[in-house]
């Protein structure tokens, strides 16, 4: 079977996956472990971490993040003076949709109460979340561009989470860090108290 690529050369056949070229490549930088965290900071140049313009694209992968309080969201926020400060002014949209495991309610609508409006606050990635021992949260956020100069800084983040035992909440958030200043470090923490386990891990996409 052929399977038809597009790219800016135009389109390309191929016969398998091994002969595809000229697909962009995705570098791991370095993972994060928690364990009782306050905060997980990754700073361009320290601690082997990258965060710079030898990337277009960075992406997050979170996996397993348990807060050690029940009723705490997972967050994050930007910096452009190397984690001095976290509190790049973001403006954002905010998309939740849940299912219930006894199929009482299913749902998807705009969440207003994850969105910011220039707001200098950590970003909301997901709903509230239990602490119950089985109940995690898992997702990604996508960073673009981030040591632009020209441009501010768009962001994706998607997660899916586990509340109050027996109800999956998945969430969307776009938007941007109103900065054309480089972003040149990301912290992740709960609303409320520690990151009782989990990990984080940063790639670079070319």
């Amino acid at each position: 079977m052929s399977i038809v690529k597009l790219n800016n050369n135009g389109v390309k056949n191929a016969t398998a996956f091994g002969s595809i070229t000229g697909l962009g490549s995705m570098t791991f930088i370095k993972k994060l472990t928690a364990s009782s965290s306050a905060t997980l900071s990754f700073v361009d140049g320290s601690s082997g971490v990258t965060l710079d313009n030898s990337y277009k694209e960075y992406l997050f992968t979170f996996n397993n993040i348990h807060p050690a309080t029940d009723g705490s969201t997972f967050q994050f926020n930007m910096s452009i003076d190397s984690g001095s400060n976290y509190n790049v002014a973001k403006t954002s949209s905010s998309i939740l949709v849940y299912h219930f495991e006894n199929d009482g309610a299913a749902g998807l609508q705009y969440d207003a109460n994850r969105d910011l409006a220039q707001g200098t606050g950590f970003q909301d990635i997901t709903e509230q979340q239990d602490n119950d021992n089985d109940s995690s949260a898992s997702g990604t956020l996508h960073l673009f561009n981030p040591s632009s100069t020209t441009f501010v800084k768009h962001f994706i983040t998607d997660s899916s989470m586990v509340r109050d035992g027996a109800k999956l909440y998945a969430t969307k958030n776009a938007g941007y860090g109103n900065t054309t200043s480089a972003v040149d470090a990301i912290r992740f923490q709960m609303s409320s108290g520690n990151i009782d386990a989990g990990d984080i891990c940063l790639y670079g996409i070319a």
